[in-house]
């Protein structure tokens, strides 16, 4: 172990999906938890394709369950970063949005256009864990 690197710990649980590619689904630091991108994917890892509304709707829920296995909720969420396919779908991803997260509102950066078709909707989250 490098001496200088701080401590971290590799978030996992049940319902935390699987990805084949080389990244941890989160990472504990300190007080804080940062969850890597969320997609609509089932267990597996698999792509699951849908409308806007369900690719958004099981990434959120994926999030939430990676959430889930460091004992927080997306309550605990401090910034959400969204990546949205296409602008057409702005409307329908604010009005999910308030769904999801309540005031205070998490700080939120959003991205458009940036998917290149392979899913409608992304997230990625830094959570704080309670005193």
């Amino acid at each position: 172990m490098n001496p200088s690197r701080p401590s971290f710990e590799t978030v996992a649980g049940p319902g935390v999906p699987v990805s084949h590619l080389p990244f941890s689904p989160a990472v504990k630091a300190q007080k804080l938890v940062f969850v890597s991108g969320q997609a609509s994917v089932d267990a597996s890892g698999a792509i699951v394709h849908d409308t806007f509304e369900g690719e958004m709707r099981r990434s959120i829920a994926n999030l939430a369950a990676v959430l889930a296995g460091a004992g927080l909720t997306l309550n605990d969420v401090a910034q959400v970063r969204s990546y949205v396919d296409s602008p057409a779908d702005l409307p329908e991803y604010n009005r999910l949005y308030r769904e999801f997260f309540t005031a205070p509102m998490p700080a939120r950066t959003t991205l458009v256009g940036c998917l290149g078709g392979v899913v409608k909707y992304e997230i990625d989250a830094i959570a704080v864990l309670p005193e």
